[in-house]
């Protein structure tokens, strides 16, 4: 059993910054690529970025290319991955929750989630 607690988030201006993590737990955390997805009001959850943990390799939505970017600190007790998130958008407010699971496609199949952190982007 994996286990994934989301961190961060809040309220930002248009063009404004904000980071969240993602702190993982458990037995065989270390197997599992980590990741992010977001949900919008009335909207279906969707893929963010993810990150493998084994090679480096990161993947991203074509709507955060560019203004996101996915990565980790092992120096931590629990691996702990981060979204920065720069020149946001009222379009990027949503829940966003965080995922351990496998690549596929170059994205992310989610294990285990998140409770989910709220980000809102608005003036």
């Amino acid at each position: 059993q994996v286990q994934v607690v989301e961190s961060g988030g809040g309220l930002v201006q248009p063009g404004g910054s904000l980071s969240v993590s993602c702190a993982a737990s458990g037995r065989n955390f270390h197997g599992y690529s980590m990741g992010w997805f977001r949900q919008a009001p009335e909207k279906g959850r969707e893929f963010v970025a993810a990150l493998t943990l084994g090679n480096e390799n990161t993947y991203y939505a074509d709507a955060v290319k560019g203004r996101f970017t996915i990565s980790r600190d092992n120096t931590k007790t629990n691996p702990t991955v981060y979204l920065q998130m720069n020149n946001l958008k009222p379009e990027d407010t949503a829940a966003y929750y965080c995922a351990a699971g496998s690549i596929t496609d170059n994205h992310l199949v989610g294990k285990y989630w998140g409770q989910g952190t709220q980000v809102t982007v608005s003036s």
